[in-house]
């Protein structure tokens, strides 16, 4: 059970950072490009949200493993 609780919270970490970068993107608006694609500031946003959220429940799920 203990590896299960570490794998939680390195998880939750990891989602942790993308929404911080998520952020910062948001912010200073720095522009992205994938495949000759542009990323928008909207597709970042729904990043930021949907990291927050996992690591939010990773870090809850990982606090009740326990």
């Amino acid at each position: 059970m203990p590896s299960n609780k570490i794998g939680s919270l390195l998880g939750a970490l990891v989602f942790l950072a993308i929404a911080a970068l998520a952020l910062y993107r948001l912010l200073v608006g720095f522009p992205i490009s994938i495949g000759g694609q542009e990323i928008g500031q909207t597709t970042t946003f729904f990043v930021l949200v949907i990291c927050l959220a996992l690591s939010l429940m990773l870090f809850r799920g990982g606090r009740a493993a326990s």
